[in-house]
């Protein structure tokens, strides 16, 4: 069964959509303010989230926040055509797509169907002696567990779904430390990439997958 929580306080938009995406397998979450979303955020356990952004109690960001603190299930936006400095700054901080308004249902669940594809895949990534399985915690290398603190995990999770690029430093903290970047010591991100290759990395001085790009950010390498 797949849970969706799904914000919108148009009424007949919520359960418009409610009904497109509702199935055997598919459950749907509506509700219509911030308060709501986040107490049923803090209560269950959902596979997606939609989050209309301007609600009448607040935005739809700060509900994203809260979602990418409690864990790192797709989160998809609907905005305004206007407003695109809502999809730039609801990128920035994790969400993984966005619907602008207005739009069809169809579109929506093709996106929603899509996005619950690729966290099905990316719940377990096997690579090159790894195998880390991110829902179950069990993270290893050659067979053998390692066991990574919790800001370890979202660090690795980020780098391995996004392999082959090079996440900005500013990018890595804020989706790290979503609620107080700005008061994180600078040095906190250095010391979590430390302790992630001392733990995966066969010569962490010469690390061959957890890569610095200077002056930019780090990067999962990947075989050229």
């Amino acid at each position: 069964m797949r849970n969706i929580l799904l914000v919108e306080d148009d009424v007949a938009l919520g359960r418009g959509i409610s009904l497109a995406l509702r199935g055997d397998d598919v459950r749907i979450a509506l509700r219509e303010d911030c308060a709501g979303a986040l107490e049923a955020a803090e209560r269950e356990e959902f596979d997606l989230a939609i989050l209309d952004v301007n609600l009448p109690d607040g935005s739809g960001l700060d509900v994203l926040r809260r979602l990418r603190e409690l864990g790192s299930a797709p989160v998809i936006l609907l905005t305004c055509n206007d407003l695109e400095t809502d999809q730039v700054a609801g990128l920035e901080l994790g969400a993984d797509d966005y619907v602008t308004k207005p739009f069809s249902l169809a579109v929506l669940r093709a996106r929603v169907n899509a996005q619950l594809r690729r966290a099905a895949r990316e719940e377990v990534v096997e690579l090159d002696g790894f195998r880390f399985d991110f829902a179950r915690m069990d993270f290893r290398k050659n067979g053998a567990r390692v066991e990574l603190s919790r800001t370890e995990q979202k660090l690795l999770r980020l780098l391995v779904e996004n392999r082959g690029r090079t996440l900005p430093r500013a990018l890595l903290q804020d989706a790290l430390w979503p609620d107080g970047a700005r008061y994180v010591d600078e040095n906190a991100l250095s010391v979590a990439m430390k302790r992630l290759r001392d733990k995966l990395e066969d010569e962490p001085s010469r690390p061959r997958y957890l890569r610095t790009v200077y002056g930019v950010g780090y990067q999962w390498a990947v075989k050229p």
